[in-house]
C-alpha cells in the first residue's frame, strides 16, 4: 500500500474519485499530492540551483525521498493502566510484573491486604520499595481511607508528577 493510498484511506476517500452530484470532478487527493510533491521538488532544485552558483546565504539540504512508504512506530504503541486489588501474593507478583517486564503503569489498591493479611500487606510494601530503589519506579499515593489504601506505579519511562 502506497503512501498515498494510506493518506486516502485515513481521510476516508476511496480508491477512486467519485464525481459530484453537478457531474463536475471533486476533490482529487492524488492531483493535490502530486502538486505538494513537485513544489517540494520545485524548491529543492532551488536550493540546489542558488547553492550551485554560490548565490545562497544559508544552504539547505533537503532529502530527497523517493519511497513514500513510512510507517513510525513508537517504542510501546499504548499503556494499559491496570487497577488491581491483590489478595495473595500472586497478585502481588503480577503487580510487580506489570512494571518490570511490560513495562505498563498499575493502580493498586492495598486496603484488602492492610486488613486480611498484615504480612503481605508488609510484603507489597516491601516489593515497591525495591522496585522505587533497584528499577526505578515511580510511586505517587492517590488516595488513602478506611475503605481505600490507592497507589499508582509506574515504570522509569511513565513520568508521574504531583500537581496537588
Amino acid at each position: 500500500m502506497s503512501f498515498t493510498d494510506t493518506i486516502k484511506r485515513s481521510l476516508g476517500f476511496e480508491e477512486t474519485e467519485s464525481k459530484d452530484s453537478n457531474g463536475g470532478e471533486g476533490f482529487n487527493l492524488n492531483e493535490f499530492i502530486n502538486s505538494f510533491i513537485k513544489s517540494s521538488n520545485s524548491d529543492e532544485q532551488n536550493v540546489q540551483d542558488a547553492s550551485e552558483s554560490g548565490t545562497a546565504q544559508n544552504q539547505v539540504q533537503v532529502p530527497i525521498y523517493d519511497d513514500y512508504d513510512y510507517v513510525i512506530v513508537p517504542e510501546q504503541p499504548f499503556y494499559e493502566i491496570v487497577l488491581i486489588r491483590p489478595k495473595t501474593l500472586d497478585d502481588i507478583n503480577y503487580m510487580v510484573d506489570q512494571i518490570i517486564e511490560e513495562k505498563n503503569p498499575i493502580i493498586v489498591d492495598l486496603s484488602f491486604l492492610e486488613k486480611e493479611s498484615p504480612a503481605n500487606f508488609k510484603l507489597a510494601g516491601d516489593k515497591i520499595k525495591l522496585l522505587r530503589a533497584n528499577y526505578d519506579a515511580q510511586a505517587l499515593l492517590l488516595a488513602r481511607s478506611e475503605e481505600k489504601n490507592l497507589i499508582i506505579i509506574s515504570p522509569k519511562k511513565v513520568k508521574l508528577v504531583n500537581k496537588g
